[in-house]
């Protein structure tokens, strides 16, 4: 059987991740591929339990080892449990985040260094990366207006634009190095605009020439 393809979408606050995961999962649905979507820090019981961990806003600070490490408790969980059984079993899988994201927020916002992200990337997922990274981008201040509209902040949200800033240049940064696998999608464009890129680059991928 042939190996499911795993898609992961990235991006900041408020670039319409979950918009766009539902219209990627149509869209592959409506070229006969079974697929998933799932999230992350999340995606089974327990690891969902642990985001509800990592985004409660709390009177405690939460150190940044601390945070790096719940991070990737919950990714082993998720990726051992639900991801990796899927992908073998030949279903495509559309993920809300994966480890760039850490990458992006634990060592680009919070300033953790990129090697000890390294390390646990590669201590929990052995070889396993996504084939194809969407990175939905916009300027901070579009997509923090947009963040706020939908309601009340978690922990993550409430952070100074500082530190979405460093969180948006770091993706930027990752997106240039490894141009392969990512793909940047203007997320300040109209939904509709959005979309035609998106399935332009799905296109190529379920049919590459």
């Amino acid at each position: 059987m042939k190996r499911g393809l795993f898609i992961t979408i990235e991006g900041g606050e408020g670039v319409g991740k979950s918009t766009n995961i539902e219209f990627i999962k149509t869209t592959l649905e409506a070229q006969g591929i079974q697929c998933i979507v799932t999230r992350e820090p999340g995606g089974t019981p327990l690891a969902e339990e642990i985001r509800e961990v990592l985004i409660k806003n709390r009177e405690e600070r939460v150190v940044s080892e601390t945070e790096l490490l719940l991070m990737f408790a919950a990714r082993a969980q998720h990726l051992h449990q639900k991801i990796l059984p899927a992908l073998e079993a030949g279903t495509w899988v559309i993920s809300d985040r994966f480890t760039d994201a850490t990458y992006a927020y634990q060592s680009g916002g919070r300033g953790v260094a990129a090697e000890k992200v390294a390390l646990l990337e590669n201590f929990v997922q052995g070889d396993v990366r996504p084939n194809l990274t969407l990175l939905l981008d916009a300027p901070i201040e579009v997509g923090m207006a947009r963040a706020k509209n939908r309601g009340a902040l978690d922990r993550f949200e409430e952070e100074e634009s500082a530190f979405f800033n460093n969180v948006r240049n770091n993706y930027l940064e990752r997106a240039k190095a490894d141009a392969g696998r990512f793909k940047i999608i203007d997320a300040t464009q109209t939904l509709e605009l959005v979309q035609t890129d998106i399935k332009d680059v799905l296109q190529k991928n379920i049919h590459p020439q």
